[in-house]
């Protein structure tokens, strides 16, 4: 990848690397231990200016391009995809749907907060119901006068249980189907919106999942984002941005578990010599090189593509895919052949081998990006 990287993405990964190698990667091991959502990071990724990667300067931010997002997203990644998770909303998803869809005043009144770490963003569409299927949302939003009155749950919403404020896509009318969906801004202690159960998932310990419900919580007209009824428009178009960065995550996932794997393999002798001097074993290791490598290639490409104005919906849906995929084949691989020790938690590739199962999984599963792409084919 880094061929075909400018002299300015070079240096600003150099910098990510140190920063990520200096601030992040030494606390890993204790944040990922504690099963919970590692809060100590967030301030550490905005000192820097992470979260603002993206932000125009006007409102706090660098400015910068979706490569450099994806850029970051590999290089924390590296160190842990749950970090990678903490990134992802406040730097993508969430501030992308303000910046592109909000009033002034909501862009002047949350951005510049979440990306300095002051407010901590969530991005709500996932229900108990409707998770490949987000047109199927249940929660409701009432009009009532100068208020909306928002009833309904959100499940496995990243940072749910810490989060300062909510981008929640809600129907104002079921029977108008996609059409009715509407986003809007519920910030924490609003009355009628609280937290559910905290998932424990497979992987992803130094980050969190939680349920969100809301009963009878009012919200004012304010809070609408976009046009009412257009919310889908808002999710959809976010997610595609949120494609590339999950598709970042798996890469910076199998990079890892290609390195610990290459060191392993070198150190580790059997029947008299190193275990990665045997051809079994070298070809598992080609293997694994040959997929980081196209996995970063086809997310480069929907990166390029975004930062040029283009449509990169199918572009971001293949990078995903295909990266996903990689990084689970990459992280068995450096578990089978770490053997037994590979199966211990003193070993980190016994981490990737559960967080790539859960990439396989969110932001879109397997499944739903090759609909996605299928139906590209055909328009």
């Amino acid at each position: 990848m880094e061929n075909l990287l400018t002299e300015a993405e070079l240096s600003f990964k150099k910098d990510v690397r140190e920063f990520v190698n200096k601030e992040l990667m030494p606390h890993v091991e204790e944040w990922e231990s504690r099963k919970e959502y590692a809060k100590e990071s967030v301030k550490k990724i905005a000192d820097y200016g992470l979260f603002g990667i993206m932000v125009p300067p006007e409102y706090g931010g660098l400015g910068g391009t979706v490569t450099e997002y994806l850029i970051a997203s590999i290089e924390i990644a590296r160190a842990s995809v749950s970090l990678a998770s903490i990134f992802g909303s406040p730097a993508g998803i969430f501030t992308d749907a303000i910046l592109n869809f909000g009033t002034e005043e909501q862009k002047k009144k949350y951005v510049p907060a979440v990306i300095s770490g002051d407010m901590i963003a969530c991005f709500a569409v996932t229900e108990p119901a409707a998770g490949s299927d987000a047109a199927n949302i249940a929660t409701t939003a009432t009009r009532d006068g100068d208020e909306w009155i928002l009833n309904g749950a959100k499940a496995f919403i990243t940072a749910g249980d810490v989060g300062d404020v909510v981008l929640v896509f809600a129907t104002v009318d079921k029977s108008l189907g996609t059409r009715g969906i509407t986003a809007f801004l519920v910030e924490k202690g609003t009355p009628g919106f609280t937290v559910g159960k905290v998932e424990e998932l497979l992987g992803l310990h130094a980050s969190s999942a939680a349920e969100l419900f809301f009963r009878d919580c009012r919200v004012p007209a304010s809070a609408v984002v976009g046009e009412e009824g257009k919310g889908l428009r808002i999710a959809f178009a976010s997610l595609d941005l949120g494609r590339i960065h999950v598709a970042g995550q798996a890469i910076g996932l199998a990079e890892a578990a290609l390195e610990a794997t290459l060191t392993y393999t070198a150190d580790r002798e059997q029947f008299g010599r190193p275990i990665g001097n045997f051809q079994g074993v070298q070809w598992m290791l080609a293997d694994m090189s040959v997929m980081v490598d196209a996995a970063n290639l086809l997310a480069l490409r929907a990166a390029r593509m975004a930062d040029a104005g283009k449509d990169y919906g199918a572009a971001a849906a293949k990078a995903k895919l295909y990266a996903a995929e990689s990084a689970a084949d990459v992280a068995r691989k450096a578990v089978q052949l770490h053997g037994g020790y590979g199966c211990t938690r003193d070993m980190p590739v016994e981490r990737y081998y559960r967080d790539a199962k859960l990439i396989e999984i969110y932001e879109g599963t397997n499944e739903i990006h090759r609909a996605v792409i299928a139906r590209s084919l055909r328009s």
